[in-house]
């Protein structure tokens, strides 16, 4: 018997070193991917910064609901009004909030305001058809 005969158990002990090297290799990418995950926490205010953005959306000639209403803040926080008209999104951080409100045959709308930690914030709006061109 020559080297060829002892080939199987050396291709087990180099499949061996392999999966070890690649356990050992997940779990240090892991662990960098927490150090960053956790370097990226600081772009999140602290639970208490929070506030709830609700209220109403209407049509400005009629004062009808609009249900299917988007409410859209800060640009990833979204909110569908209901029959009544009504939306609600918790959890949004408090300061400086912009927001739009859309529905299909309406001007969309779109600004500003400042929110307080842990005030409730309300935000009625009345929508406007385009005006018709003839």
């Amino acid at each position: 018997m020559g080297a060829c005969a002892t080939l199987p158990g050396r291709v087990g002990s180099v499949a061996n070193v392999l999966a070890t090297m690649g356990r050992v290799a997940a779990f240090a990418l892991g662990v960098a991917l927490l150090t960053v995950l956790a370097a990226c926490n600081d772009d999140l205010p602290p639970p208490g910064q929070f506030t709830t953005f609700a209220g109403h959306v209407t049509d400005r000639a009629t004062s009808q609901p609009i249900a299917g209403a988007v409410v859209t803040v800060d640009t990833v926080l979204t909110a569908k009004t209901d029959a009544a008209g009504n939306f609600k999104i918790d959890k949004v951080p408090a300061g400086i909030t912009d927001y739009t409100v859309q529905a299909d045959g309406y001007t969309l709308v779109s600004a500003s305001v400042t929110t307080q930690p842990g005030t409730p914030f309300t935000l009625d709006v009345a929508l406007d058809r385009p005006a018709t061109s003839h």
